[in-house]
């Protein structure tokens, strides 16, 4: 399992002065890719600069996590006020730190796609803007298919691959078999386990738990779960009777609030004060997630070696999105990988959370494959929902594969 990044960070300077028409374009055949990536689909304002090699040659990011934190969740136009508030500095401080001025951009790739309207929206914006100011082509980029390919900046991953998605919007199975070939598997019928994640955190007032207050609701989970008894509170896994690949995670949340609802009770405490079995309830939380996200993944293996759809040496599972971050929860998936002889591949945590860094490098994937650049981009739109590939998921239910017994245990 690949955890942690080999990311260099080198200064570039092309001299390009003082040459002819014909040495300008065999220079610019020449000159490495570089492109900018702006990224502001949830409550993260980032920018970076990649190289084809994958070189991250400067970055920036703001993050709103205090400011929601405060408020219980994320509020949208809360969020789109502070991309446009700092939108400007965050990608000037990118290049800035890069040392590439914008007239020697090959490209710049934005998030269009899904996410937050409103906060899509100042993205979109500020990039068409940016583009007509410097004259370069444009790059739009699905939020998820960016996820996806961020671990092929890291290491040798080749198509086909399966990919998990996991994030606080997203939860989702595919087989990635090129830039923009996906063939979607599953997918959560509700909420995503970020976000349910979050919405327990905040049920259990983890905000005003001492070790807990800078926390996101799934990092506070996490490190709680670390000290608790999962054995200690009972929680039926979701769709355990449902043979597909598909997620689910509001039914568990319900469970939960009834859980926590009768503690409360049996406590005699009031809304904002802390369980003593709290760590009890993020520990069990936390491993029915891992094991609901086990299970459906496990499916979708023995779904892609049924079809074969991936190579018989050597297949791979990457893993991405913000919960990729969660240790318990890879290692809980890396019992099915290792039984099923498939490798484990999960950028590192800052790289699984929303990056500039993965949207400049889906833009240098693109460049490669000679897919979605735009030179007039203007009738572009951004779209809060946007499905990712082909959707198999009802050949998936018809195959109707039982999942062997695997002890998922830690």
């Amino acid at each position: 399992m690949a955890r942690k990044a080999n990311v260099a960070r080198v200064g570039v300077a092309m001299a390009m002065h003082c040459l002819g028409p014909r040495a300008l374009s065999r220079a610019a055949a020449r000159a490495p890719r570089l492109v900018l990536g702006i990224e502001t689909s949830c409550d993260d304002t980032a920018a970076a600069v990649v190289g084809e090699a994958g070189t991250v040659l400067g970055e920036a990011l703001h993050s709103q996590k205090e400011t929601h934190l405060k408020a219980g969740g994320i509020i949208p136009p809360v969020a789109q006020r502070l991309h446009r508030e700092h939108l400007d500095r965050v990608v000037q401080e990118a290049l800035d730190n890069s040392g590439v001025p914008l007239n020697e951009l090959t490209a710049i790739a934005t998030t269009i796609k899904p996410g937050l309207a409103l906060s899509l929206q100042v993205g979109l914006e500020y990039s068409l803007k940016l583009i007509e100011q410097c004259k370069k082509p444009f790059i739009p980029v699905h939020h998820m298919e960016a996820h996806a390919l961020t671990i092929r900046m890291l290491q040798p991953v080749e198509f086909p691959f399966l990919v998990l998605l996991i994030s606080g919007g997203h939860s989702l199975l595919a087989v990635a078999r090129g830039v923009d070939d996906f063939l979607l598997l599953g997918q959560t019928l509700d909420e995503a386990p970020g976000d349910t994640l979050d919405k327990i955190a905040r049920r259990l007032s983890l905000k005003n738990h001492p070790a807990c207050c800078t926390m996101s609701g799934g990092e506070a989970i996490e490190y709680l779960a670390r000290t608790g008894n999962r054995l200690h509170v009972e929680i039926r896994e979701p769709m355990s009777h449902h043979i597909d690949c598909d997620f689910s995670f509001s039914g568990l949340r319900n469970q939960v609030n009834l859980i926590i609802a009768k503690k409360e009770k049996e406590e005699g405490i009031q809304d904002g004060q802390l369980l003593s079995c709290v760590n009890d309830i993020a520990a069990a939380v936390q491993h029915t997630v891992a094991v609901h996200l086990a299970k459906r993944t496990h499916r979708a293996i023995l779904f892609c070696k049924k079809e074969d759809f991936l190579p018989q040496s050597n297949p791979a599972l990457v893993v991405s999105g913000g919960v990729a971050s969660n240790e318990y929860i890879i290692k809980i998936l890396q019992i099915v990988t290792e039984a099923n002889g498939f490798s484990l591949n999960c950028p590192p945590p800052k790289l699984c959370t929303d990056n500039g860094i993965m949207i400049a490098w889906n833009g240098i994937e693109r460049l490669r494959a000679g897919i979605g650049i735009l030179h007039n981009p203007k009738a572009i739109r951004y779209e809060p929902k946007a499905p990712l590939g082909i959707n198999l998921s009802e050949q998936v239910r018809r195959a109707a594969l039982k999942v062997p017994y695997l002890k998922l245990k830690i």
